[in-house]
């Protein structure tokens, strides 16, 4: 049986694109969907558009390039942005076709976590950095080193986010971030 393969990438349960020097060659309909972007507005753009604020869409870009040269692929949760502005977790997974240059090209996999983890505080960029890092049972030293901050930078951080979140214990503002409340 031959597999078409332009019509799976197509019909994909998930968002999928291919990337060349961080821009959209060309994406399903899932990923515009999930966005809310037209595939014709989405090829060719930045993934700056899909991010809350370019100062996210450049450190996370320069946290994933070692990231993707050592071992040729990444993955994480994000908040991510809608085309009308509406912030939402997404799940990101990707793989650099030249580890050596990762961000020359590559394929990409988005998956809206928004009905199990909606985003319901108003958060800084640093503070949609520790959290995601938070969910995934990072310490405050480690979430530190990833995020190239001190570990004191991270505590003032992540007091914050109790602060907003009303939580009283980090397992509480994991249990929060998750939930979305």
């Amino acid at each position: 049986m031959d597999v078409d393969y332009r019509l799976a990438f197509e019909l994909a349960p998930v968002g999928l694109c291919v990337s060349r020097n961080r821009a959209i060659v060309d994406c399903n309909t899932a990923l515009c969907e999930m966005f809310g972007w037209s595939h014709q507005l989405l090829k060719g753009e930045s993934f700056l558009v899909l991010y809350p604020s370019a100062d996210e869409y450049e450190r996370l870009g320069a946290r994933m390039a070692p990231i993707l040269n050592a071992k040729g692929h990444y993955a994480d949760d994000r908040i991510m942005k809608r085309a009308n502005g509406e912030v939402f977790w997404c799940h990101v997974t990707g793989r650099a076709l030249n580890r050596h240059e990762p961000h020359e090209a590559g394929i990409w996999a988005f998956e809206d976590l928004s009905a199990q983890r909606p985003v319901k505080a108003e958060l800084t960029a640093r503070e949609r950095e520790v959290a995601a890092r938070l969910l995934d049972g990072l310490t405050s030293k480690e979430i530190g080193k990833t995020l190239a901050i001190s570990h004191r930078t991270v505590e003032i951080y992540r007091a914050r986010l109790m602060r907003k979140y009303r939580a009283n214990t980090t397992a509480d503002l994991v249990h929060k971030l998750m939930a979305g409340s």
